[in-house]
């Protein structure tokens, strides 16, 4: 199946993740103090709710939610240049990391945040067989 004729798929604009109600430090622990994204204001078109963050090309959005349950399948792949680097960040905040060898041609694992959602951090690997 292909995109609608005349559109271009260009990039992912943004993912978001959920949190309990009232939790917005504990994000910013989490996505500002680990993994050192820097907080962006969310427009005044948008509920003062939540907050939002971006690294790169890469932008994460918190929406608290009432009956907020733990995204433990769904989540966000993101590209890195240094896998090791970020997991020894990680490990240094005392956030354990699930290494996973399946994705073809990539490192990667996955990690989860102060609330229980999955993230998946991926990085090309230059030792594999491009084919494959």
């Amino acid at each position: 199946m292909t995109a609608p004729a005349g559109v271009a798929f260009q990039r992912l604009h943004h993912a978001t993740f959920t949190m309990p109600v009232g939790e917005e430090e504990r994000a910013r622990a989490f996505y500002g103090g680990v993994l050192g994204m820097t907080e962006v204001p969310k427009p005044s078109t948008m509920r003062p709710i939540g907050c939002w963050f971006r690294a790169g090309g890469v932008e994460i959005h918190g929406l608290p939610e009432e009956d907020f349950r733990p995204n433990r399948l769904g989540h966000p792949a993101i590209l890195v240049d240094d896998l090791d680097a970020l997991a020894a960040r990680l490990a240094e905040h005392g956030v354990a990391v699930e290494t996973d060898d399946r994705f073809p041609a990539h490192r990667r694992f996955h990690t989860y945040d102060h609330f229980g959602n999955q993230l998946e951090f991926l990085q090309p690997d230059p030792r594999a067989d491009p084919a494959r």
